[in-house]
């Protein structure tokens, strides 16, 4: 719906990437379960999906085409907004981490902000738009 909603996309035309979306989360999390490796499910999802639309794998240009339907903030939206009833929910233990989990919290935000803005200013420059 936020697809729908926030950027015009019809969801019938965007059902075909999410389905695909879906399957390679489901596959990933199988792998996750099944390779006896420690690493997280997040990382067996993100190289499927790597794997699966670099050029010249077959059916790469249709997961490309049916997945660029679908709006990265579109499904960042209930996956933050579900991230917040989860941390609601336990906020008991949350209070328990202290005032310096909000300290770092914080520093992290402040770090992401400051060097997606230096990041972004060098290439502007070297591209002569600024």
């Amino acid at each position: 719906m936020s697809n729908w909603i926030g950027y015009g996309t019809l969801p019938f035309n965007a059902l075909p990437g999410i389905i695909v979306l879906m399957v390679i989360a489901l596959i990933g999390l199988i792998l996750c379960n099944i390779i006896p490796f420690n690493i997280p499910s997040i990382a067996y999802i993100g190289i499927l999906g790597l794997i699966l639309t670099i050029p010249g794998v077959p059916g790469s240009m249709h997961i490309i085409e049916w997945t660029e339907k679908v709006d990265l903030l579109s499904l960042a939206t209930p996956v933050v907004a579900y991230a917040g009833v989860s941390i609601g929910n336990s906020w008991t233990d949350f209070a328990k981490l202290g005032w310096k989990t909000v300290v770092v919290g914080i520093v992290i935000l402040i770090s992401t902000y400051v060097g997606s803005a230096v990041v972004s200013e060098i290439v502007l420059r070297l591209q002569g738009i600024v």
